[in-house]
């Protein structure tokens, strides 16, 4: 079928890279907020710990992050 614009319909191939994608970005979205949630609340509790925990924060978020690029690059 063409949808018309010179572009080709998209395979089922495309729509499930595309549907990993989406699933990653929503994880990491929801990754990155719970770990600022979290690191949030352990401070109030702790303000002593401040600096471990931002450091276990940063560390988390990178990871996070890191997985939902490595499954952006594989996807394409």
């Amino acid at each position: 079928m063409f949808c018309g614009g010179g572009r080709e319909t998209p395979t089922k191939e495309n729509m499930n890279g595309n549907i990993a994608i989406a699933g990653a970005a929503l994880g990491g979205t929801i990754a990155l907020g719970l770990i600022g949630y979290k690191a949030a609340e352990a401070v109030g509790r702790n303000p002593g710990a401040s600096g471990k925990i931002l450091v276990q924060a940063l560390l988390s978020a990178a990871l996070a992050e890191g997985a939902l690029i490595i499954t952006i690059l594989m996807g394409k």
